[in-house]
């Protein structure tokens, strides 16, 4: 996979991008990523990126020739998907972090002014994404966020390929509590199902614990998530 992000503000992304799983999947090979400035695409002697709104109002908008020209400087596949991070877009999700795992090329494009010039939206993106109800500077946290959901899902990034496969979102129920050795601390005890080596006990234990969370924290995502006839009599045991 490659992943450009159009950005005026490159520096941003060495930290993030160069640690951790991000770095560990560069060295595979796995991914490679590459930072644009677009003001080296504006068409002024200023290198200007952003201009006053037709019709009034506040703040500045992003022009569409910078955008425009970064973007016919890439090398890209009519498969490439073009980010556009946009509060206005949909909402970033596990399911829709996996769907963008499958692609070989994606572009992220980061605005920092008030907006973007409609043309840009109509006719360069493919994606118009969001990661939450409120506002950021620019679109390059945004970015980071959306990458280490995406690329942690390629096959060999992480050291056991199926660890993913239980987080929080990817079964479409909220991840089960997790306990580690001493098996008993400060009197605070590990559950006496984790020990039995019972591992139908345990699972069983830990699709509920992951239903009565979800139902505690996140009771919409229990909505889309098909109930068996057993989880909605457990479900209704245990209300509160």
């Amino acid at each position: 996979m490659k992943i450009d992000y159009l950005t005026l503000f490159p520096e941003m992304y060495e930290g993030v991008l160069n640690h951790s799983i991000m770095k560990r999947a560069q060295d595979k090979g796995i991914v490679k990523f590459n930072t644009v400035n677009f003001r080296d695409f504006a068409q002024n002697k200023h290198s200007q990126v952003d201009d006053y709104p037709y019709g009034g109002g506040q703040g500045m908008v992003l022009k569409p020739e910078p955008i425009f020209n970064a973007l016919e400087a890439l090398e890209k596949t009519p498969e490439t998907r073009v980010i556009l991070m946009c509060p206005q877009g949909e909402p970033f999700t596990q399911k829709k972090a996996e769907s963008l795992s499958k692609s070989d090329h994606i572009v992220f494009i980061c605005g920092h002014y008030e907006g973007y010039d409609e043309r840009i939206r109509t006719e360069c993106v493919t994606d118009e994404i969001s990661i939450g109800d409120y506002v950021l500077t620019g679109g390059e946290l945004a970015s980071m966020t959306m990458t280490d959901a995406i690329v942690r899902l390629l096959p060999d990034v992480l050291g056991n390929q199926v660890s993913h496969e239980d987080d929080s979102f990817s079964s479409g129920l909220l991840e089960h509590p997790q306990y580690t050795r001493p098996a008993e601390y400060k009197g605070y005890k590990v559950p006496d199902v984790l020990l039995s080596g019972n591992h139908a006990h345990i699972n069983k234990w830990r699709h509920e614990q992951s239903l009565l969370r979800t139902l505690e924290r996140r009771p919409d995502l229990l909505e889309q998530y098909p109930l068996t006839e057993e989880d909605k009599k457990f479900l209704n045991n245990n209300k509160k």
